[in-house]
């Protein structure tokens, strides 16, 4: 077999949707927990090409996995491992910011590096770095932009309002906004810890009387784009809705959103869960194409 894709479970139906686009079969990777909680990983039949597909929301135990099942896969013959991870975990942390702290960003992504001969993800969380091959040194590492996606999933026609939570996001909520010629709001944001934000969105008079879309690379806890809906339903907006390329909030989570007034909330299929609706497959295939990493 010169290529295939490989899943474990949670991830198989967006696994799947990949190896149709790219017209290679699909194989589950299997895995046994042992009552102290070791993990046993077992590959099909090996490809010489193995796209490797895993997202790494909640992933210490993930990665684990992922690298047990890339040593089988080398080990059955596999010439090439890509990693495709369209959630990648650990590079919020690029630096330490209090004495004695993990620079996680660059311990897991070396790790990686050691592991895989190429690595895809989607709009992975950066900050003080300029690409993701600084992150993950040594092999072909691609930092997708799921703006095409979230682009194509609004209603131009309504004329909403986009908004990005803080000046870090302006660049990107702008790419999304600007191939339907649509406004552009960004909020000053100031963290008190985890769970406590304050927001403030300059110009926000101007949704008045129209739909506003909060815009995010990641919705976590939810409590950014709570305190944004507020404000702008109290500025006037007919209604929010919320776009993020992931969602890794808890249905607790979702469910205060909700209630916060954001009527509708949606994401890539990034990471399974209740509002991952909208595909990525086709742009990942073409991806891996353009790169030419599937022969």
């Amino acid at each position: 077999m010169t290529c295939a894709v490989f899943s474990f479970a949670e991830t198989h139906p967006a696994a799947a949707a990949l190896a149709t686009e790219l017209g290679v079969p699909v194989r589950a990777i299997e895995v046994r927990n042992f009552p102290d909680g070791e993990s046993l990983v077992r590959v099909p039949e090996a490809a010489r090409t193995a796209i490797l597909y895993r997202s790494l929301d909640n992933p210490n135990a993930k990665l684990v996995e992922l690298l047990l099942a890339t040593a089988a896969l080398r080990d059955g013959g596999a010439r090439r491992v890509v990693l495709v991870a369209p959630y990648l975990a650990y590079m919020r942390q690029d630096m330490a910011f209090h004495p004695g702290e993990a620079v996680s960003q660059r311990i897991i992504g070396g790790l990686l590096a050691e592991r895989f001969d190429a690595l895809l993800t989607l709009d992975p969380h950066l900050h003080r770095i300029a690409s993701l091959s600084e992150a993950v040194p040594r092999i072909p590492a691609l930092a997708l932009s799921a703006a095409p996606v979230l682009s194509g999933a609004l209603d131009a026609g309504t004329r909403p309002v986009l908004v990005g939570p803080d000046a870090e996001s302006r660049p990107w909520v702008a790419g999304i906004a600007a191939p339907l010629g649509l406004d552009v709001l960004v909020g000053e944001k100031h963290r008190d810890g985890d769970r406590a934000v304050r927001l403030s969105i300059p110009s926000v008079d101007l949704v008045r009387g129209r739909p506003a879309v909060l815009v995010d690379d990641v919705i976590s806890s939810g409590m950014t784009m709570i305190a944004a809906a507020r404000q702008l339903l109290d500025a006037g907006a007919t209604g929010v809705e919320a776009l993020a390329t992931h969602c890794l909030a808890s249905q607790a989570d979702l469910a205060a959103l909700r209630a916060a007034g954001i009527a509708r909330i949606r994401a890539t299929a990034s990471v399974p869960g209740p509002v991952a609706e909208l595909p990525v497959a086709a742009l990942i295939a073409q991806a891996l194409r353009d790169e030419d990493w599937l022969g």
